[in-house]
């Protein structure tokens, strides 16, 4: 360590013996043989007492306001580092920063020694995370609800072009945000058997030879920019009611004494157990019971705590909301606590759950929209069970008085049917509100997917279209963007994105545009050099920067990014002298574990790679990267790098995309479909000023429908397809049919029965035409740079800030804090 004559303030110096004391109270180290680790986890320390601090006032003060509040359950908070993100909020990033240069560190570098959080894996996560920001900054009064998970999805480490999974233990060396509260642990039953009988005052409910969890509660404070409340992100982790059967221990019986322990700790071992086999299906739903009977049955303690045991006003003062349908299941669970444990009739319980409960839905893709076996769900919930038949049989009488006989269209609707319990059904049919999250996806929500439901209540159904805190995503992400925004039209944009339209004019201010251009250049040679530390390619910063980050599925479709790339190798080949501009093509991805195609468009990516930046002919004209083990972090560091945003999902198959907003508000460019939020995009900043290809939802729908045009006969008619599709099983990729499954998938179809599902083919022409139009826009490089100020100059609408604010005055109808006058 070197230490810099930095002058501090006093306010710094009193910091820096803070951090000096903790190092020395807590770990027993002084600077000299402090490791960074050390470092992060004492300044982490300071932090949290100042979060501490306002976390206990604001609680106070909610306990005595009695505000509306909302509690936000959702499978999966992709939250990412913390010290950063609270530093900022709290306007303590310069402090921090100046304090540990004072002691030769740097923040950067003590900032990257913070594990992610493996509590989420795609974008429902890191929504629901930019969601707590805004709700904080917002000050309206919030709980994150999930389970704790001790490992969060995988490490993705590529070994011979192959994705390989890795554990990812997070938790490995603690988390410094979180507070344990064993005293509201909570007991969950499964199995056993239920017996119920009517009494005098409502009815008696008895369990037998159950299998009793019990959740502890982990809470992270969460921190809003410049707020004065702090949030909640509750996390619930299991654990055995006894940690060993110490008699069959005592009789030699190892195995069995802690059999129970480990059978319960596996609900909050893992994110997203492998459940293509009975076990791990019957565990992702024990998973999803689990974490909204933890939060249920404690939300309802709390209120009659806060209330004198009165839940007369639980309507008025509790909004509870269902993010896509894994916490679906807690509609019966409220039925179950009110009327079993606090004594309601089914009128009184329905009349307040129905109130209460809000729904968001993420997909029209019927493999997300989850169904449960029928034997399943009676085994593992018999009193569950009863409910959910109850409510369905309460459904169909409603929906036979609406449709009469039409038996199709009811059992289309039916909570239960067919084998299977439906729980976006019951979610339809349960909740007071259902939003979809772009316009176009609510508009294919009310049309066609749940159009009968539609129908039936239309008041019901609202479009809120999904955001992004724009304070981890360019503040923090991009701070040297952040700069220049804030010396050219002043600080507003932080807490009011719409400000940044105030950039428009500046898209045609050629010195503006000059430093502009300067911060894109610095942030793709941050990634280069990262590039060459971690992947040992060499990629020219002044080449164009294409970016596919995202989980990777089919409908994302990164065949057709690689495809195009393996038609523009073939060009090269056979004319080396082809004119194209230096392209950097760069994907990040996990596949799911047992996802076997999606793997394997891994592997041809990375084969793919490896052929071309090994080839004299290409002479770097194309660069190919796939960088490992994407997250949160990773994207902070990629996104503001890109210059070309890659949104080119199957059109009406993306609800929305947050993705999208992140590279528009970095100044990337579009290339996409007009899908999901890309619509609004494109509405936003002006069609000329994003790129859109390809079939539109409608011919998408025409296209399954009908089978035209068929891939084959495009095959046949199209030299630059049948060529790039050759190339999948001739060899010039593999050295032997690997890639076999992707070829008769895109022109003979699966098991599926349908050829080109995604319309990979069908719209492989156009994309290449998109393409050409942008290398050619590229050399104008005037012209791009007002295009990319543009975007982020109309990119402030897809704020979480106004999504917030949208969900608050059409769903949840909550209080904006009001911080004490005094103070206290």
């Amino acid at each position: 360590m070197i230490h810099q004559d930095i002058e501090l303030t006093e306010a710094q110096k009193i910091l820096k013996e803070e951090i000096l004391g903790k190092l020395s109270r807590h770990y027993g180290r002084t600077l000299e043989d402090a490791t960074d680790a050390h470092i992060y986890k004492a300044a982490a320390l300071c932090v949290r007492d100042v979060i501490m601090e306002r976390w206990i006032q604001y609680r106070r003060q909610q306990r005595k306001t009695q505000n509306k509040e909302v509690f936000y359950l959702s499978f999966e908070f992709l939250m990412g580092r913390a010290l950063g993100n609270n530093l900022l909020n709290l306007e303590l990033t310069k402090d921090y920063d100046q304090v540990l240069k004072s002691m030769g560190l740097s923040l950067y570098e003590i900032e990257d020694k913070e594990a992610d959080a493996g509590l989420g894996n795609g974008g429902l996560g890191r929504l629901a995370a930019c969601f707590l920001d805004s709700l904080t900054t917002l000050e309206l009064p919030a709980f994150g609800c999930s389970i704790r998970y001790e490992y969060g999805l995988f490490k993705q480490r590529i070994v011979d072009g192959e994705q390989v999974e890795l554990p990812d233990n997070w938790l490995n060396d603690g988390n410094m945000w979180e507070i344990a509260a064993p005293e509201e642990s909570m007991i969950v039953r499964f199995g056993g058997k239920v017996f119920t009988e009517s009494t005098d005052s409502g009815m008696s409910v008895r369990y037998e030879d159950t299998t009793n969890i019990v959740g502890i509660p982990y809470d992270m404070p969460i921190c809003g920019y410049k707020s004065n409340i702090v949030n909640t992100l509750r996390l619930w982790s299991a654990r055995a009611e006894k940690d060993l059967d110490i008699s069959a221990f005592s009789e030699g019986e190892l195995m069995k004494a802690v059999e129970d322990k480990a059978m319960a700790e596996s609900i909050s071992k893992v994110l997203y157990p492998e459940d293509s086999n009975p076990e791990g299906k019957a565990l992702r739903l024990r998973q999803q019971y689990f974490f909204v009977s933890c939060t249920l049955q404690w939300m309802i303690q709390r209120f009659k705590r806060h209330h004198n045991g009165d839940l007369s006003k639980l309507s008025e003062l509790v909004a509870v909301h269902i993010n896509d349908t894994h916490p679906a299941i807690a509609v019966p669970e409220m039925m179950r606590i009110l009327m079993d444990e606090e004594g309601m009739g089914w009128d009184e319980a329905w009349d307040i759950t129905t109130k209460i409960f809000a729904y968001t839905n993420h997909t029209i893709m019927s493999e997300a929209l989850e169904k449960w076996p029928m034997d399943l769900f009676m085994r593992l919930l018999p009193r569950i069970w009863m409910i959910t038949v109850e409510i369905n049989r309460r459904l169909q009488i409603r929906l036979e008085e609406a449709y009469g006989n039409d038996i199709g269209k009811i059992n289309y609707m039916l909570i239960i049917a067919n084998g299977y319990v439906n729980m976006a059904n019951l979610c339809l049919a349960s909740c007071h509100k259902v939003n979809g999250v772009s316009k176009l996806h609510t508009d294919i929500l009310q049309n066609d997917v749940f159009r009968d439901y539609y129908n039936l209540n239309p008041e019901k159904f609202v479009a809120i279209t999904n955001g992004i805190t724009y304070r981890r995503w360019v503040r923090l992400a991009n701070p040297e963007l952040s700069d220049l925004i804030t010396k050219t039209i002043g600080k507003g944009w932080e807490t009011n994105c719409e400000e940044l339209k105030a950039l428009a004019p500046f898209a045609d201010d050629a010195a503006f545009r000059e430093q502009f251009a300067k911060v894109k250049l610095e942030k793709k040679k941050q990634l280069a050099k990262y590039i060459q530390e971690n992947n040992g390619i060499e990629v020219d910063p002044n080449s164009i920067f294409d970016v596919q980050v995202k989980r990777l599925h089919e409908y994302k479709r990164q065949l057709l990014n690689i495809l195009h790339i393996m038609y523009l190798y073939d060009r090269i080949k056979h004319n080396p002298k082809v004119e194209i501009h230096p392209h950097t093509f760069i994907f990040g991805a996990k596949a799911a574990r047992a996802y076997t195609r999606a793997k394997l468009i891994i592997k041809l990516i990375n084969d793919v790679a490896k052929m071309v930046n090994n080839d004299p002919d290409v002479n770097g004209r194309i660069k190919v990267v796939f960088i490992e083990n994407y997250g949160v972090s990773l994207a902070q560091m990629i996104i503001p790098a890109a210059e070309i945003s890659e949104q080119i999902s199957t059109a009406g198959l993306e609800a929305s995309g947050t993705g999208n907003m992140k590279f528009m508000a970095n100044g990337a460019l579009t290339v996409g479909t007009l899908d999901g939020a890309n619509v609004e995009m494109s509405e936003c900043v002006g069609i000329d000023n994003i790129f859109i290809f390809g079939m539109n939802t409608p011919e998408v729908k025409s296209a399954l429908q009908y089978g035209r045009p068929a891939p084959q006969d495009i095959y046949a008619s199209n030299s630059d397809i049948r060529r790039v599709l050759e190339m999948l099983i001739d060899g010039t990729v593999s050295g032997n049919k690997t890639y076999y499954d992707l070829y008769q998938s895109l022109l003979f179809g699966d098991r599926s029965g349908c050829a080109d599902r995604y319309m990979v083919v069908r719209d492989f022409e156009s994309y290449v035409h998109i393409h050409q139009i942008i290398d050619k826009a590229y050399r104008a490089q005037d012209e791009w740079q007002k295009k990319a100020v543009l975007n982020v100059a109309y990119s402030g609408f897809f704020s979480s800030d106004r999504t917030i604010s949208e969900y608050n005055e059409k769903v949840w109808r909550l209080n904006k804090y009001k911080k004490p006058k005094n103070g206290k």
